[in-house]
């Protein structure tokens, strides 16, 4: 079986994969473009910022499994993926610290203007009249837009800077917030209201695109801080330097919007980083992030290899179109499902599940799975006819 690692991981990922008797290949430097051209026969795709467009779907007649070497996955076409029935799998809470750990640190540095401080050094300047002014955090109200892992892991840290945090997302719940020792916030635009600082933790969709526009921003206070280190177009950029002109808001940032691709590549968004506090997306790039999600990236593919089913699959349909479930204990013969099978298609009818279980000694399974209709009166008499068939169960309540 071939694995393609289209972007740069761990080295240790390449050897234990080999370790499991895979033949890895390692193109770091492959577009999304290229990605077509270069499937081939690959089985089993990992990527981390390399896009995967329907394209590399069509091209790889043999890709089974794309793993994402990371959390989001909206730069995987998975409708494409889901239709020609290929796994998609991610490494979600891998690199929560690395990220908590730079938005804290975009925080801290956007209120103490750490950035600006250090470039009129390096630049012959002594400012400390200018440089001295920070509000500190300490007591001011952090606000958290989604509280999903890396949010709840910005909320310990801000704890530890002993500040008070306010929280909203869409399954945030006035009780899970009283649990969670954080306050809550209705809405997007309360939260913006009532914070000192504003640190953005939501998944990018087309529902959150822009959620952080120029309603949001009228809403926060005057100097308030803001932080993305999620996705660039959950802020609306041209807003976003109209409120830091119009309200002095200072800004961390580790996104943009329609931002390079990885790697070395020019950068055009000049006005606005120098407007902001601001890194290349590299929010988790270290070494212990990258060490955690190269062992998931294994873990996945052993598990795929063992079984069938890769775990932290995205991509399986939320609700089966099945109608019925049939369940059939037979003895473990060879031909007997295929006998079950061939009189479900004589009916027209399309097994949505299915999964056979074997009992200790080898000598009976059972089958279940779930069927778009119910079979006739007579198929079922047929198949509890058979011999090597000892029970029959229909539940037409699936």
């Amino acid at each position: 079986m071939k694995v393609l690692i289209a972007d740069k991981l761990s080295a240790a990922t390449v050897t234990a994969l080999e370790k499991l008797g895979l033949e890895v290949s390692v193109q770091p430097d492959l577009t999304a473009e290229a990605l077509p051209q270069a499937i081939g026969d690959t089985n089993i795709l990992v990527v981390r910022s390399t896009k995967v467009i329907a394209a590399t779907f069509e091209a790889g007649k043999d890709l089974s499994l794309v793993i994402r070497a990371g959390a989001g996955v909206n730069t995987i076409d998975l409708a494409a993926a889901s239709t020609r029935g290929v796994y998609v799998a991610n490494c979600p809470g891998k690199n929560t610290a690395a990220v908590a750990e730079l938005a804290v640190g975009l925080l801290i540095a956007a209120d103490r203007r750490i950035v600006d401080a250090t470039t009129a050094l390096r630049n012959g300047s002594w400012r400390k009249k200018e440089f001295g002014k920070a509000r500190g955090l300490k007591g001011r109200t952090l606000g958290i837009l989604g509280f999903g892992a890396i949010g709840q892991a910005v909320a310990q840290r801000a704890a530890g800077l002993e500040m008070e945090v306010i929280a909203w997302s869409r399954s945030l719940t006035p009780q899970l917030a009283e649990e969670q020792s954080v306050g809550y916030a209705d809405t997007p635009e309360m939260l913006a209201a009532e914070s000192d600082a504003v640190s953005v933790h939501l998944a990018m969709t087309p529902d959150t695109k822009h959620m952080v526009n120029k309603a949001f921003l009228d809403a926060m206070k005057p100097g308030a801080i803001l932080i993305n280190t999620s996705r660039g177009e959950l802020v609306d950029s041209e807003a976003l330097k109209a409120a830091i002109a119009e309200k002095g808001l200072r800004v961390g940032m580790d996104v943009f919007e329609n931002e390079p691709a990885p790697g070395e590549a020019p950068f055009d968004q000049t006005e606005l980083a120098g407007l902001v506090t601001a890194t290349p997306h590299v929010g988790a790039s270290t070494d212990q992030a990258a060490e955690a999600i190269a062992d998931e990236v294994v873990r996945i593919v052993d598990v795929f290899l063992k079984s069938g089913h890769p775990p932290g699959t995205v991509n399986l349909c939320r609700k089966s179109p099945a109608t019925c479930g049939l369940v059939v204990r037979h003895l473990n013969k060879v031909g007997i499902l295929a006998t079950v099978l061939t009189g479900l298609r004589s009916e027209g009818i399309n097994v949505e599940e299915m999964e056979n279980t074997i009992f200790e000694g080898a000598q009976a399974a059972c089958c279940a799975m779930l069927l778009d209709q119910a079979p006739s009166k007579e198929l079922l008499a047929s198949i509890r006819g058979n011999e090597n068939v000892l029970h029959v169960m229909l539940n037409d309540k699936a």
